[in-house]
This record gives structure tokens, C-alpha cells and sequence, in this order.
């Protein structure tokens, strides 16, 4: 079924960019946070960022895990609960980084993230049944 198909290459496609992105917040945990405190420094979040790099990288890791998951299950027995549990946990994730972004006054960088929460939207609708 090319509906299937198209919501897992969806799924499979953020899931690659949630688990990078998370999976850099994890390795590189200490360039983030001093690129994300700087970028926020004159922000009402510059107090935050610790705690907001944490929630933001494990929304990532949740999110890019159940939507991976997902996906394959989706395609193997058409069973879609985890890609759209994993898909829901994204639009969060990626409404809090346009946030962010918005705060942050880099409008620029919030561009960039509706592609990704279009993307996400798309895949959640194809779901609705």
C-alpha cells in the first residue's frame, strides 16, 4: 500500500534527524551548551539552557526511536500506534525549538524547522483514519 509506504519513509526520514540531533546533544554535549548559551544569552531562556538542551535531546532520542520502530513496524504488520506516538512526540519537540528560535530572535533558524513540523503534520494527517 503506497499510503503505508509514504507514512513510513516519513517516519524514517525524521527519525534520521531526531537521532543525529539527539545523538549530537549526547556527544557533543559541551559545544551545544556553549553554542546554545551564547545564542540565548540575551534571551529570557539564558538561565535555562542546561535544562532545556536536556529536555530537547530527549524528546529527540523518543521521538527518532518510536518513530524508526514505528516505521518498520508500520511497513512489516501495518500496526502504526508507535510512528504516531513517535510522530505526536516530535511536533512537540519541534514546536519547542521554533520557539526557541523565535525567542532567540533567529528567525532564520525557525524557518528552517517548518519544513520539519510541515513534514511531521503531513505524517500525522496520513495517519487519521
Amino acid at each position: 500500500n503506497i499510503l503505508t509506504i509514504a507514512q513510513s519513509l516519513i517516519g524514517i526520514f525524521l527519525s534520521i534527524a531526531l537521532l543525529q540531533s539527539g545523538s549530537d546533544k549526547i556527544f557533543n554535549r559541551n559545544g551545544n551548551l556553549e553554542w546554545l548559551s551564547s545564542h540565548f544569552s540575551n534571551s529570557p531562556l539564558s538561565g535555562l539552557v542546561p535544562l532545556l538542551l536536556n529536555v530537547v535531546t530527549i524528546l529527540e532520542i523518543i521521538a527518532g526511536s518510536f518513530t524508526l520502530i514505528g516505521s518498520l513496524m508500520n511497513l512489516v504488520n501495518g500496526n502504526n500506534i508507535l510512528l504516531t506516538i513517535g510522530l505526536l512526540i516530535a511536533a512537540l519537540n519541534f514546536l519547542a525549538l521554533f520557539l526557541g528560535q523565535r525567542i532567540a530572535k533567529d528567525y532564520e533558524g525557525a524557518a528552517v524547522l517548518v519544513n520539519y513540523f510541515v513534514l511531521n503534520i503531513l505524517g500525522l494527517l496520513s495517519l487519521a483514519h
